[in-house]
Parts: structure tokens; C-alpha cells; sequence
């Protein structure tokens, strides 16, 4: 019998991947609230934490992180990374689980992205482009 995979048709995460990830988001984002780390690269930093990826098992987490108002991401992402152990450690007295995931940490890209579209969008041959597409659509309820 073959074994039931943990992933819906499409691919996506299952329900409980989701509730667990966003266990795990909500109890890191209190700790960093907390600012018990000791690393000095996190020191006073505000850190986003807009998405958690659970494994199928829920051994592992990957955790997308972006420090809001500083430009050196990856040096933030590399400290969080340091501070796993302890991190982890602070998540295992808040969470009920079987196993507290390991943690991996990954600088979130998708909020440079959102600018990178913004920017194309408003660049002037977008906009020219999308005013003429407007003044080309007639209302069909409206009669000639």
C-alpha cells in the first residue's frame, strides 16, 4: 500500500503545515519582541517574519526573515542563524509539539520584488500602454 503524502494535489502544504508554521512564526516574533538575543548585529533591529515553512515530518522550519530599515539583510539573516540553538531552545517552552523543528533562517525577498513590479508598472510606457487599453474598451451597455 503506497504511504499518504502529506502534500495536497496541487503541491501545497497541508493544513497542519500551516498551523504549525504559523505557531512557530508567532512565538519567534515574540522572542525577537523580547530582544534576548545577544548577538550585536540583531541588536535593536526590527525583524519581519512573514512567512514559516514546515517540512511534511515538522522536523524542520524554514523561516523567511527581513529586518525592517536596514540595508545589510543578509548580515541580520546570518546572525539569526548564529542564534538558532537558542532560539530554538526559547520556541521548545512555547510550543506543544512532538519535535521543536530546526530552524533555518532565509532572507525574505518577496517585499523587493513587490517594489521591482511597482516600478515597472509605473514606468511611462506601462502607463501609456494601460491608458490606451482603457480608451479602447467601450461599455457595451452604452449604445452607439
Amino acid at each position: 500500500m503506497a504511504k499518504k503524502s502529506r502534500r495536497s494535489a496541487t503541491g501545497s502544504a497541508s493544513q497542519r503545515q500551516l498551523r504549525m508554521g504559523e505557531l512557530v512564526r508567532h512565538a519567534l516574533s515574540e522572542v525577537l519582541q523580547r530582544g534576548e538575543l545577544r548577538d550585536p548585529v540583531l541588536h535593536d533591529k526590527m525583524i519581519m517574519l512573514p512567512e514559516v515553512r514546515m517540512s511534511p515530518d515538522m522536523r524542520y522550519a524554514t523561516i523567511y526573515a527581513l529586518p525592517v530599515g536596514s540595508d545589510n539583510a543578509e548580515e541580520v539573516v546570518k546572525a539569526l542563524n548564529r542564534s538558532s540553538r537558542f532560539l530554538r531552545g526559547q520556541l521548545g517552552r512555547m510550543i506543544e509539539a512532538q519535535f521543536v523543528p530546526e530552524l533555518k533562517f532565509l532572507k525574505d525577498g518577496s517585499y523587493d520584488e513587490a517594489s521591482h513590479i511597482d516600478e515597472l508598472l509605473n514606468r511611462p510606457e506601462v502607463l501609456r500602454d494601460l491608458a490606451n487599453d482603457k480608451s479602447s474598451i467601450t461599455d457595451p451597455d452604452v449604445e452607439d
